[in-house]
């Protein structure tokens, strides 16, 4: 056996030679001998078929294959997805509140709002919407709206209290409904609640649909940029534009006293968003107001406009929009 591995080990060493003769295999530049070991053969065909770059554009075109083709949701001229690699860094309230803030700052731009975070959908409860979406006379579901923003989750389908149980092949069939089955009618901005995470979910999306870009959502705490590294990897992987990177849940000012207190730490967010290269995009900070107005369906930038936590996240909607125009400048 050792014997053996130290023939190909020399055989494959000497394979940049123009010829080699040995008593194992005989090889000629760009020719296979006829007594040749199947090894020898195989590094010889490997070598003359263009060497690594040729090998790895038939590796992708191999996967591409089975990869769905990509369509435009009808009506909708941007996707956005708001991300993050760990759940519970605020990634659903940062959707709903950036949704509003691009119709905020300007009027005359129509968003919708779809939660694609199946087993745990938050949509419902921020917006405070409840009941099932009704049929369109083309059999599609019409999104339930609040403050004029069309809204559709699994959260309209099912009850409040009812668990979802569903392998995944029953959460991509969900999932393909709430893209194709739903009459947006005519959005300039989609804003897509993902789920916690890089799983199935966010394959599926990014293979069906095409995506303006993804902002990814964090805090500025350790164990939390860990995961939010992972997905800004994930998105670079499935050639969706990473828009860049948001600190929520920053800075903590006492209502008192006014003293600011990093709870989850400081600029973590903002370092990584520099290590990776990508924008960051700006900070929200941890407010009671943003914490109890989320809570009650009214989000902030429509319940507190003039605070400073809806400035900041009127800030981050314009941030997100100028990165769309120089991504597609």
């Amino acid at each position: 056996m050792a014997h053996c591995t130290y023939i190909k080990l020399s055989c494959l060493l000497r394979l940049s030679s123009v010829r080699v003769v040995d008593k194992a295999c005989v090889l000629q530049a760009g020719r296979e001998i006829k007594h040749a070991p199947w090894y020898c053969a195989y590094f010889t065909r490997c070598k003359s078929s263009g060497g690594a770059n040729s090998l790895q554009e038939r590796q992708r075109q191999q996967m591409a294959r089975g990869l769905p083709k990509q369509k435009p949701i009808s009506g909708v001229k941007q996707v956005i997805v708001v991300a993050s690699g760990k759940g519970g860094v605020g990634k659903s309230t940062t959707a709903v509140n950036l949704a509003l803030g691009l119709m905020a700052n300007d009027p005359s731009k129509s968003v919708g709002l779809l939660d694609a975070d199946i087993y745990g959908p938050s949509v419902p409860k921020l917006m405070n919407l409840k009941g099932n979406p009704e049929l369109s006379d083309k059999n599609l579901m019409i999104p339930l709206t609040n403050f004029g923003i069309p809204c559709m989750s699994m959260g309209f389908l099912v009850d409040d209290a009812a668990p979802i149980v569903w392998r995944g092949l029953m959460v991509m069939s969900a999932i393909e409904k709430l893209l194709r089955q739903v009459d947006w009618e005519s959005l300039d901005y989609l804003v897509v609640d993902m789920p916690p995470g890089t799983g199935d979910v966010h394959l599926s999306i990014s293979q069906n649909i095409p995506i303006a870009g993804a902002v990814i959502v964090s805090t500025p705490q350790d164990i939390a940029l860990l995961d939010a590294r992972r997905g800004i990897e994930m998105f670079k992987k499935v050639n969706v534009p990473v828009l860049g990177l948001v600190q929520n849940m920053s800075v903590f000012q006492c209502p008192n006293c006014n003293h600011q207190t990093h709870i989850f730490g400081s600029d973590g967010a903002r370092q990584l968003a520099d290590t990776l290269g990508v924008p960051f995009l700006g900070d929200i900070p941890l407010h009671l107001n943003i914490r109890e107005m989320s809570d009650k369906g009214k989000p902030v930038v429509v319940s507190f406009p003039n605070s400073p936590e809806a400035e900041a996240y009127r800030k981050l909607a314009s941030a997100v929009v100028q990165r769309l125009q120089e991504v597609y400048a």
